[in-house]
Order: C-alpha cells, then sequence, then structure tokens
C-alpha cells in the first residue's frame, strides 16, 4: 500500500514576511492521517485552524493567502510546494502572524526544516486526485495579444509540469523562460526547490504603497534593475526564473488538498490562474476521481518509498 506521510517530530523556524515585514515563529508539527495540512493561527485571541482547500484561498495578489472567518495565513505557496515535493499529506502549521516566513525566498529552508523533523510512514492508504478528462482556464485575448495567459490540467500517470513564462526583461529574456519538470524523472529538491522569488527595482514603490513587498531585499528574492541582476551571487540555475514559476505552482496546486496525477502546462500563469484551475477542476466532477494503491507497483514513479526528494 502507498502510504500517508507526516513528521517523525516538530519543528520550528524564525524568519520575516515578505509582504508584511513582520517578525514570525513557525512551528511544523505531526498529525494523524487523513487530517491533511491545517495552518493554525496561533497568535489570536482563540487559535483559529484553517485548513488547505482551493476554496480557502481567500487573495492571490502577488502570493497565495488562505483564511477561515477573519483569521488568514499569506504567502503560503513555497511551503506548500515543499509539502508537494517531499510528498507530506498530514502537518500542522503553527504560526504567530498572519504571513509564513519568507526565509531564503525558495522552498529549500523549508525541504531542509521538514527534512531534519523526518518523514514518517502511516498506516493510511494516500489518496490522489487523478484527472479523467482534460481541464483549462484561460484569461486575456486568445488572437495572440501580450495579456493572453492560461492553464490547463490533462490527464497522465504521474505528475508533471511544463510552464513557460514571457517577461520583456533583457536579463530574463537571456535566460530559459520554458521549462518541465516531471516527479518520475527529477528531483525536486535538486531541481526546483532551491528557485527564488524575484522581482524588480521599478515596482517596489508601487508594492509598498499597497502594503506588499515591506520585507523584500536581496537576502530573500532576486533583485533586478532594467539592466542586471543585482544580488552578489548571481542565479543559482541558469533557469531560475522560470523554475521559480514551477516551484509556485506545485504550492498552489496541493493547496486542493492531495497529490494530482496530472500533466500541468500553463503560460504565463500565476496564483490566481492557477487557483481558478483548481476550483474548475471541482465544478467539474467526471474529470477526476479520486485513487489509491494497494500495490505500490501499480503506482507511478516518483511517488513510491522512498521518495525521491529525501
Amino acid at each position: 500500500m502507498l502510504q500517508q506521510r507526516t513528521l517523525k517530530s516538530l519543528t520550528k523556524a524564525v524568519g520575516m514576511g515578505l509582504h508584511s515585514g513582520q517578525r514570525v515563529e513557525l512551528t511544523l508539527r505531526p498529525a494523524q492521517p487523513d487530517t491533511g495540512i491545517v495552518f493554525r493561527r496561533v497568535d489570536l485571541p482563540q487559535p483559529v485552524d484553517i485548513p488547505i482547500s482551493a476554496e480557502s484561498v481567500t487573495d492571490t495578489r502577488l502570493a497565495s493567502t488562505i483564511g477561515s472567518g477573519g483569521a488568514k495565513v499569506q504567502t503560503v505557496e513555497h511551503l506548500m510546494s515543499a509539502c508537494a515535493g517531499l510528498g507530506l499529506d498530514n502537518l500542522y502549521v503553527d504560526i504567530t502572524a498572519e504571513e509564513v516566513p519568507i526565509l531564503d525566498g525558495s522552498s529549500a529552508s523549508f525541504v531542509f526544516l521538514l527534512q531534519s523533523a523526518g518523514i514518517e510512514l502511516q498506516k493510511a492508504p494516500r489518496r490522489f486526485i487523478r484527472i479523467k478528462h482534460p481541464v483549462e482556464v484561460r484569461e486575456g485575448d486568445d488572437k495572440g495579444g501580450d495579456n493572453l495567459k492560461w492553464a490547463r490540467l490533462d490527464p497522465y500517470h504521474g505528475f508533471k509540469l511544463n510552464f513557460e513564462i514571457d517577461f520583456a526583461h533583457r536579463v530574463v529574456n537571456s535566460t530559459g523562460q520554458r521549462v518541465e519538470f516531471d516527479m518520475s524523472t527529477g528531483n525536486y529538491t535538486r531541481d526546483i526547490a532551491r528557485a527564488r522569488t524575484f522581482g524588480f527595482t521599478r515596482e517596489v514603490e508601487m508594492m509598498r504603497a499597497n502594503g506588499l513587498g515591506l520585507g523584500g531585499g536581496m537576502d530573500n528574492a532576486i533583485v533586478m534593475d532594467d539592466y542586471r541582476v543585482l544580488n552578489a551571487g548571481g542565479l543559482r540555475y541558469d533557469d531560475e526564473f522560470v523554475k521559480h514559476k514551477i516551484l509556485d505552482a506545485m504550492g498552489d496546486l496541493y493547496l486542493i488538498g492531495k497529490p494530482l496525477l496530472a500533466a500541468y502546462s500553463a503560460f504565463r500563469s500565476g496564483h490566481a490562474l492557477n487557483n481558478k484551475l483548481l476550483r474548475a477542476l471541482l465544478a467539474q466532477p467526471g474529470s477526476y476521481e479520486i485513487v489509491t494503491f494497494d500495490d505500490e507497483t501499480q503506482a507511478p514513479a516518483g511517488f513510491v518509498q522512498p521518495a525521491r526528494a529525501w
């Protein structure tokens, strides 16, 4: 049987929110089978649990924010991406502010935290959402306008992502703007997890006027002016920009609450369109089914123990 996974022990981190600029403490704790991933605002007078789901996403401006009642947690996608890459099903995320710490701007620090706590197999079958029929969402001008963007899920025995970006910037143009990552042949920790979020100096004033990016800097993001990358160390991958979009997409898609068996492809998608895709999928019950694998040999490569990422 392909089993669910949680942590062996709890682990903690302290950092700053990318957009809020607030100091935040994060505690990752094991959870029982079938709990799912639950964020818990422990700083409130009465702690509030926010279980992940496509419907729990309340804001997608430059990050994925989930909420319940009046409580919210911003910028969950990098931690969720690490959980997807390591195959974690059940986890409590205790948090002392309204935003997950940005740490180094990638998922690598979260991967390190989760691996340090250890992965434990649980006596319950891992449940997958298997795509049976294509689902697609589109925005913008289908006739080739520069506002076109789309995202799509197709049937696939495994999980792979194909993403293309289109930034009119000389630095981004000089790197790969399209990448494919397949869980069956790639290694999340090596190939994707270290890709950092990125931004442009010309956007800083606009973001901060809107209360965003208050904790951003060159220690937690790739920063560019009109001509070059300003970070002293340069890029971690030749195609780090598009790989970060893959990282974000993995986190956004994992907010559905179960791993997908699907081929995801996208052009200029982002947090909003990724969530719109999940909601479109759930609105078409005939387009997917929930499956388990009693025989591990029948499961797709990349999901069988031990997970390739750890």
